[in-house]
């Protein structure tokens, strides 16, 4: 999929080319030329230093997010949206999946900036963020890190670790919001490694769960020393623990994940 949207500050780049070549030539350079971009991207954000993307395993895959250009613009999308003067400079950018209260399964862009941590909703078909929710650093104070966990009675599993990051440790979810499959009121978000994690060493840097956690700590444990919440114990706590998700049947949350319905990808002639 060509992307279509640029800069405003960088004109419009046209691949040069000779009399002699062909349109799919042409079209082979650009796509080497977003590649490129890509590349780039990655390696100035997260200390991401890879082997350069191959086209023909971007070609090959279903999500939007490994085509040529693709990640370039969304990193353009992301940055733009901070603000510098309220959420400080952007810090890293890293590629998720959020995991909710009911197993559900979804594709995100994290960003840690000097203050928060910003979890973007990000459309990688039409280019645009459809939802931002925003964290404040100074009040996560518990992060846990490990394999996840169900009832035992729970027909549901799931492979893996993951990272649950609270930020009130004095509230616990109600009985409605934990039965609710829409609540947003929670005060946890839980992340899991994005499935292209695999497709090459930049793209598993991107998605590194190890790395973001580290980063996320050092970047919340100066934010509590820069601005603590009074009456609140400031610090964070970091556990090796197993991540618990109290459902028992989730069956459309099973179907759901199975079909990858959380991610912008190719389904046949219908894009998501």
């Amino acid at each position: 999929m060509a992307d279509t949207r640029h800069d405003p500050a960088v004109g419009e780049e046209q691949p040069v080319c000779a009399p002699e070549e062909s349109p799919l030539a042409d079209r082979s350079e650009d796509q080497e030329r977003r590649a490129a971009e890509d590349e780039e991207a990655l390696s100035q954000h997260g200390g991401i230093h890879g082997a350069e993307p191959s086209l023909n395993q971007f070609r090959l895959k279903k999500f939007f997010v490994l085509r040529p250009g693709t990640l370039n613009q969304a990193v353009k999308d992301v940055e733009a949206m901070v603000d510098e003067q309220e959420g400080g400079s952007v810090l890293s950018i890293w590629l998720m999946a959020e995991v909710d209260h009911w197993n559900n399964e979804k594709e995100r862009l994290v960003v840690i900036t000097d203050k928060f941590l910003l979890v973007f909703k990000y459309d990688f078909l039409m280019f645009h963020c459809d939802q931002i929710q925003k964290i404040p650093l100074n009040i996560v104070d518990r992060l846990c890190y490990g394999p996840f966990t169900f009832p035992k009675r729970s027909l549901l599993q799931r492979e893996g670790e993951g990272l649950r990051i609270f930020w009130d440790r004095l509230r616990e979810p109600t009985f409605i919001s934990r039965w609710n499959p829409f609540a947003t009121d929670l005060p946890f978000i839980t992340f899991t490694s994005h499935p292209v994690r695999t497709i090459n060493e930049s793209f598993s840097a991107l998605c590194n769960m190890e790395k973001f956690r580290e980063q996320l700590k050092d970047a919340a444990q100066k934010a509590h020393t820069i601005k603590p919440v009074p009456g609140k114990a400031n610090g964070v706590l970091v556990l090796n623990q197993s991540i618990f998700i109290e459902v028992y049947v989730g069956l459309m949350s099973f179907l759901g994940n199975q079909n990858k319905l959380g991610y912008c990808m190719a389904r046949g002639n219908i894009g998501f």
